[in-house]
């Protein structure tokens, strides 16, 4: 399990308990230790991983992650100027290196968001993005997504290090 998730959910269970100073002292220390601004008031399901101890990862403090998501070195998840509102990210999503999240957006379940993209806008479920602004470069056919047909996506990944979705059932 990567170390700053570790040290995000004891800061978080400190600051839930009402302790006073240390999970400012464990959010300082990942942002100093390891760079990474993952503050103990967001919401970070069971399960995620930052890539590389989340080097350069930037989180806003109101954002909310679900379980079972990849997130990529150097990725901002945060606010936009102008909204109030903040990114809102599904469960078992793969977000890219570099990859910026901004505004008051949703990323569906299952959701890929490729290495270097910028999303404003919502992203359906089980769907792949890249691009500045990102735009959905594949999506499955609806008969996939279906959850009553049984069929259930898979990520793996090939050799070149490029995550592929593939359907069975």
């Amino acid at each position: 399990m990567c170390t700053i998730y570790r040290l995000y959910k004891c800061a978080n269970a400190l600051h839930r308990w009402k302790v006073p100073l240390l999970p400012k002292v464990i959010f300082y220390l990942m942002r100093f230790g390891f760079g990474a601004v993952v503050p103990y008031t967001a919401l970070i399901g069971r399960n995620t991983v930052f890539q590389w101890d989340g080097l350069g990862i930037v989180i806003h403090h109101r954002a909310v992650i679900g379980k079972d998501c990849d997130i990529g070195q150097g990725v901002t998840i945060g606010g936009r100027s102008g909204y109030n509102n903040v990114p809102t990210l599904g469960d078992h999503i793969v977000v890219g290196a570099g990859a910026k999240i901004l505004g008051p957006v949703r990323i569906g379940d299952y959701a890929v968001i490729e290495a270097n993209a910028v999303v404003i806008h919502d992203v359906p479920a089980h769907s792949v993005v890249a691009g500045v602004p990102a735009r959905i470069s594949k999506q499955p056919p609806a008969e996939f997504i279906c959850p009553d047909e049984g069929w259930s996506p898979v990520r793996k990944k090939n050799r070149y290090s490029h995550v592929e979705l593939h359907y069975h059932r």
